[in-house]
């Protein structure tokens, strides 16, 4: 097991630590992960809330970039490391104070580039937003 999916395991186990970035934005971590693919329940942090009571698009941003992130490192190659170089958000719904079911996939993996997307998903299957993101490969 390569450094991406050991770290995976870590995240979905427990075990691991939570980088500091990830508490101070209350990102939370990962449910579940396979080949090329992730899931995760977010709940909303009331103080995170816009004055009325809707989520604000650069926090799905963030959390999009994480989940895509965590997407890429499903299939990333041992001798790897990625950044993200492009990142897209298209909100159709306004999101409010529930859990949010995120859900992201690899949809193509070259040499160079891991390209991903993401569903953002509330109560009775509300699609509030999607992301898609380009993930660059780099020698680790």
């Amino acid at each position: 097991m390569g450094w991406a999916k050991a770290r995976l395991e870590e995240i979905v186990s427990g075990q691991g630590p939570t980088p500091p970035i990830v508490e101070q934005l209350k990102l939370g971590l990962l449910d579940a992960w396979g080949e090329g693919w992730i899931e995760k329940t977010w709940r909303p942090d009331p103080a995170l809330a816009t004055a009325d009571g809707s989520l604000f698009g650069g926090y799905i941003a963030a959390l999009a970039d994480q989940a895509l992130a965590f997407a890429a490192m499903t299939v990333v190659p041992d001798d790897r490391t990625y950044r993200t170089t492009q990142l897209n958000v298209s909100y159709y719904r306004v999101g409010r104070d529930a859990p949010v079911f995120i859900r992201a996939e690899v949809i193509a993996h070259t040499r160079q580039l891991i390209s991903v997307r993401a569903r953002f998903i509330q109560a009775e299957d509300r699609l509030i937003a999607e992301a898609s993101a380009q993930q660059i490969l780099l020698p680790a």
